[in-house]
Protein backbone atom coordinates (compact mmCIF):
# COMPACT_ATOMS: atom_id res chain seq x y z
CA UNK A 1 0.00 0.00 0.00
CA UNK A 2 1.27 3.47 -0.91
CA UNK A 3 1.57 5.94 1.94
CA UNK A 4 -0.38 9.17 1.46
CA UNK A 5 1.05 12.64 1.98
CA UNK A 6 -0.56 15.83 3.08
CA UNK A 7 -0.76 18.62 0.54
CA UNK A 8 -1.49 22.27 0.03
CA UNK A 9 -3.58 22.93 -3.06
CA UNK A 10 -2.88 26.43 -4.33
CA UNK A 11 -4.92 28.64 -6.59
CA UNK A 12 -2.66 30.46 -9.06
CA UNK A 13 -3.96 33.90 -10.11
CA UNK A 14 -4.39 36.25 -7.16
CA UNK A 15 -2.91 33.73 -4.72
CA UNK A 16 0.58 32.99 -6.04
CA UNK A 17 0.87 35.65 -8.71
CA UNK A 18 -0.52 39.14 -9.12
CA UNK A 19 -4.04 39.07 -10.54
CA UNK A 20 -4.16 40.28 -14.16
CA UNK A 21 -6.87 40.21 -16.81
CA UNK A 22 -4.86 37.56 -18.62
CA UNK A 23 -1.58 35.79 -17.95
CA UNK A 24 -0.66 34.82 -21.49
CA UNK A 25 3.16 34.72 -21.43
CA UNK A 26 5.80 34.01 -18.81
CA UNK A 27 6.48 37.76 -18.68
CA UNK A 28 2.88 38.31 -17.50
CA UNK A 29 3.44 36.07 -14.47
CA UNK A 30 4.61 38.18 -11.52
CA UNK A 31 4.71 36.39 -8.18
CA UNK A 32 3.20 38.10 -5.15
CA UNK A 33 5.98 39.09 -2.74
CA UNK A 34 6.63 36.30 -0.23
CA UNK A 35 5.33 33.50 -2.49
CA UNK A 36 8.65 31.70 -2.87
CA UNK A 37 9.37 31.85 0.87
CA UNK A 38 5.85 30.65 1.67
CA UNK A 39 6.09 27.66 -0.63
CA UNK A 40 9.53 26.79 0.71
CA UNK A 41 8.13 26.80 4.27
CA UNK A 42 5.33 24.45 3.24
CA UNK A 43 7.63 22.13 1.29
CA UNK A 44 10.11 22.03 4.16
CA UNK A 45 7.23 21.07 6.47
CA UNK A 46 6.54 18.05 4.24
CA UNK A 47 3.55 19.27 2.22
CA UNK A 48 3.12 18.34 -1.42
CA UNK A 49 2.42 21.53 -3.39
CA UNK A 50 -0.22 21.35 -6.12
CA UNK A 51 -1.40 24.33 -8.15
CA UNK A 52 -5.10 24.03 -9.07
CA UNK A 53 -6.27 26.73 -11.45
CA UNK A 54 -9.22 27.56 -13.69
CA UNK A 55 -7.90 28.63 -17.07
CA UNK A 56 -11.00 29.34 -19.14
CA UNK A 57 -8.84 31.55 -21.37
CA UNK A 58 -8.18 28.27 -23.19
CA UNK A 59 -11.89 27.79 -23.99
CA UNK A 60 -12.28 31.46 -24.82
CA UNK A 61 -9.42 31.21 -27.32
CA UNK A 62 -7.19 33.77 -25.61
CA UNK A 63 -4.31 31.38 -24.94
CA UNK A 64 -3.11 28.19 -26.57
CA UNK A 65 -2.16 25.06 -24.71
CA UNK A 66 1.49 25.70 -25.65
CA UNK A 67 1.33 29.25 -24.27
CA UNK A 68 -0.23 28.03 -21.02
CA UNK A 69 2.40 25.30 -20.75
CA UNK A 70 5.11 27.97 -21.18
CA UNK A 71 3.60 30.04 -18.34
CA UNK A 72 3.54 26.98 -16.07
CA UNK A 73 7.08 25.96 -17.08
CA UNK A 74 8.23 29.46 -16.15
CA UNK A 75 6.48 29.21 -12.77
CA UNK A 76 8.17 25.87 -12.09
CA UNK A 77 11.58 27.21 -13.15
CA UNK A 78 11.25 30.32 -10.99
CA UNK A 79 10.40 28.21 -7.96
CA UNK A 80 13.08 25.59 -8.67
CA UNK A 81 15.70 28.37 -8.73
CA UNK A 82 14.85 28.75 -5.04
CA UNK A 83 14.74 24.99 -4.40
CA UNK A 84 10.94 24.80 -4.33
CA UNK A 85 9.41 21.94 -6.30
CA UNK A 86 5.77 21.74 -7.23
CA UNK A 87 4.24 18.28 -7.13
CA UNK A 88 1.91 19.23 -9.97
CA UNK A 89 0.10 22.02 -11.79
CA UNK A 90 -3.40 21.04 -12.86
CA UNK A 91 -5.85 23.27 -14.65
CA UNK A 92 -9.37 23.37 -15.99
CA UNK A 93 -9.45 24.65 -19.60
CA UNK A 94 -13.25 24.57 -19.81
CA UNK A 95 -15.96 27.20 -19.84
CA UNK A 96 -19.63 26.23 -19.58
CA UNK A 97 -20.95 28.69 -22.22
CA UNK A 98 -18.04 30.02 -24.30
CA UNK A 99 -15.80 28.39 -26.90
CA UNK A 100 -16.13 25.23 -28.91
CA UNK A 101 -16.50 21.67 -27.63
CA UNK A 102 -14.69 19.94 -26.05
CA UNK A 103 -13.51 23.10 -24.23
CA UNK A 104 -17.04 24.49 -23.95
CA UNK A 105 -18.34 22.09 -21.36
CA UNK A 106 -19.86 21.69 -17.95
CA UNK A 107 -17.21 19.71 -16.15
CA UNK A 108 -16.16 18.38 -12.77
CA UNK A 109 -12.82 20.20 -12.81
CA UNK A 110 -13.87 23.87 -13.00
CA UNK A 111 -13.80 25.30 -9.50
CA UNK A 112 -16.02 25.38 -7.45
CA UNK A 113 -16.26 21.73 -8.48
CA UNK A 114 -13.64 19.64 -6.64
CA UNK A 115 -12.36 17.61 -9.62
CA UNK A 116 -8.92 19.22 -9.90
CA UNK A 117 -8.26 18.54 -6.24
CA UNK A 118 -9.63 15.02 -6.08
CA UNK A 119 -7.92 13.87 -9.28
CA UNK A 120 -4.56 15.30 -8.20
CA UNK A 121 -4.99 13.66 -4.79
CA UNK A 122 -5.64 10.28 -6.39
CA UNK A 123 -2.75 10.59 -8.84
CA UNK A 124 -0.20 11.69 -6.25
CA UNK A 125 -1.48 9.69 -3.23
CA UNK A 126 -2.43 12.77 -1.22
CA UNK A 127 -4.45 12.57 1.98
CA UNK A 128 -7.30 15.06 1.63
CA UNK A 129 -8.18 14.80 5.32
CA UNK A 130 -4.76 16.27 6.20
CA UNK A 131 -4.59 18.78 3.35
CA UNK A 132 -5.40 22.42 2.69
CA UNK A 133 -6.54 24.66 -0.13
CA UNK A 134 -5.38 28.28 -0.31
CA UNK A 135 -7.19 30.64 -2.68
CA UNK A 136 -8.43 34.16 -3.22
CA UNK A 137 -11.98 33.48 -4.38
CA UNK A 138 -15.18 31.95 -3.06
CA UNK A 139 -15.01 29.30 -5.83
CA UNK A 140 -11.58 28.20 -4.54
CA UNK A 141 -12.84 27.83 -0.99
CA UNK A 142 -15.96 25.99 -2.13
CA UNK A 143 -13.89 23.56 -4.22
CA UNK A 144 -11.73 22.85 -1.17
CA UNK A 145 -14.76 22.30 1.04
CA UNK A 146 -16.32 19.92 -1.51
CA UNK A 147 -13.05 18.00 -1.71
CA UNK A 148 -12.87 17.68 2.08
CA UNK A 149 -9.78 19.79 2.72
CA UNK A 150 -9.29 22.65 5.14
CA UNK A 151 -9.40 26.07 3.47
CA UNK A 152 -7.78 29.47 3.80
CA UNK A 153 -8.79 32.62 1.92
CA UNK A 154 -6.02 35.10 1.13
CA UNK A 155 -6.90 38.78 0.79
CA UNK A 156 -4.70 39.22 -2.28
CA UNK A 157 -6.26 39.07 -5.75
CA UNK A 158 -10.04 38.96 -5.35
CA UNK A 159 -9.86 37.89 -1.71
CA UNK A 160 -10.57 41.21 -0.01
CA UNK A 161 -13.68 41.76 -2.20
CA UNK A 162 -14.91 38.17 -2.04
CA UNK A 163 -14.49 37.91 1.72
CA UNK A 164 -17.65 39.94 2.27
CA UNK A 165 -19.66 37.78 -0.18
CA UNK A 166 -19.42 34.63 1.92
CA UNK A 167 -18.18 33.51 5.32
CA UNK A 168 -14.79 31.82 4.94
CA UNK A 169 -13.62 30.03 8.06
CA UNK A 170 -10.08 31.39 7.90
CA UNK A 171 -8.77 34.56 6.26
CA UNK A 172 -5.16 35.74 6.09
CA UNK A 173 -3.40 38.60 4.33
CA UNK A 174 -1.41 36.64 1.77
CA UNK A 175 0.28 33.36 0.84
CA UNK A 176 3.10 33.89 3.34
CA UNK A 177 0.60 34.33 6.19
CA UNK A 178 -1.29 31.28 4.91
CA UNK A 179 1.85 29.14 5.04
CA UNK A 180 2.62 30.31 8.56
CA UNK A 181 -0.97 29.57 9.71
CA UNK A 182 -0.98 26.09 8.15
CA UNK A 183 2.33 25.21 9.77
CA UNK A 184 1.20 26.62 13.14
CA UNK A 185 -1.97 24.53 13.01
CA UNK A 186 0.02 21.42 12.19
Amino acid sequence: MTETRRAVFLDRDGTLNIERDLVQTPDDLELIPGTVDALRLLADAGFALVVVTNQSARARGFISEAELDAVHASLRATLEESSVELTDIVYCPHHPTVGEPPLRADCECRKPEPGLITSAAAEHHLDLSRSWLVGDAARDIEAGRRAGVQTLLVETGKGAEERSAFAPSMVVADIKAAAERIIALG
